[in-house]
């Protein structure tokens, strides 16, 4: 008899993990193409409303391609799960960082040529700092700190349209080349931004379930969940773009998506989101995690603020510093 209940305990078990797993897997999923989808029709209406292309790049499309974790989080936070909204963040900036850029500079080497980038490198770091502060002394972000928060947003995003204006004829032409075109906006661009924002909302839905439970279920932290499974699955758009910048030379965009986007999840996200509902974790429980994404975002600052090439090696280092870093969290779970 009680090899039965073992049998049928076992079977339980692993239809509610085969559950949460696909839950999980179907919420990137529609999160991924709601990003995609969202990015492609803003685009349209933005450059229909004379926008240049590179204010489109360095602000439609970085954010846009951060919307997933926008909605993860707003969903996490709303759900009473604060540890995968906080996790999501810093788990995504640490992912742009060694992931994206690492397997990027693997693909092909870049070297960042615009001047707007060096200068958004203290702003990233800034922000990065930030947030240290306010998880060190407060242990949240307030509705206050929120908003704060989301005027510097609007303080960078006026900074990046002044600095576009006298930015080189290069980079310009690097960003008309891939933003450029005919953009007539019609009722099907509209359509799109909406469809694009209800695929996000469903997909950071499903993803939460899907990832509260599978931590339950096995008694992994849920800001573990958040740093690795929902900040990689949040941030394929910016995989996405990076390398597809690259794979096109167009190292310029590659590296402001990157940089642009971690400044937003910053500031943007957890902005939103604790306007919406303040969030907060313990210092003890994220201080690791907190060193390891300002270390990311020190060691990416000699390569744009001087201009150094990132290449192969470096992107192999990269790599490697996350493979160790997710090893560890795995670890330190068990």
């Amino acid at each position: 008899m009680l090899q039965i209940y073992q049998a049928v305990f076992a079977t339980l078990l692993g239809m509610e993990f085969t559950l949460n797993v696909l839950l999980i897997v179907g919420g990137i999923v529609l999160l991924y193409y709601g990003g995609e989808t969202l990015v492609k029709n803003a685009v349209i209406l933005a450059r229909s409303w004379g926008i240049s292309t590179m204010v489109v790049g360095l602000t439609v499309v970085a954010f846009g391609t951060s919307s997933p974790e926008l909605a993860a989080s707003l969903a996490a936070a709303l759900s009473g799960s604060p540890a995968i909204a906080i996790g999501n963040v810093v788990g995504s900036n640490i992912l742009n960082v060694f992931l994206i850029l690492g397997l990027t500079a693997l693909v092909t080497p870049i070297r960042a040529q615009a001047q707007f980038i060096k200068r958004e490198v203290p702003i990233m770091i800034g922000a990065a700092l930030l947030l240290f502060a306010l998880l060190y002394f407060d242990q949240q972000v307030s509705r206050w700190e929120g908003l704060v928060s989301v005027v510097l947003l609007g303080l960078y995003i006026w900074f990046l349209y002044r600095s576009s204006s006298s930015e080189s004829a290069l980079v310009q032409q690097e960003y008309d080349q891939e933003y450029g075109g005919p953009a007539k906006a019609n009722w099907q661009a509209y359509a799109g931004v909406a469809l694009g924002l209800v695929l996000l909302g469903v997909g950071a839905r499903t993803l939460t379930i899907g990832a509260v439970s599978l931590a339950k279920a096995f008694g992994v932290p849920e800001l573990v969940i958040g740093l690795t499974i929902v900040a990689l699955g949040t941030s394929l758009p910016e995989l996405a773009a990076s390398v597809t910048a690259a794979l096109r030379r167009e190292p310029d965009i590659a590296l402001g998506n990157i940089v642009g986007s971690n400044i937003f999840n910053i500031l943007g996200i957890l902005g939103i989101t604790a306007l919406v509902q303040p969030v907060g974790l313990p210092w003890e429980s994220v201080q690791r995690d907190m060193w390891v994404m300002l270390l990311a975002s020190l060691l990416l600052w000699p390569f744009l603020a001087t201009g150094a090439r990132l290449g192969r090696r470096e992107g192999s280092v990269f790599l490697g510093l996350y493979l160790a870093y997710v090893v560890f969290l795995i670890a330190s779970a068990s």
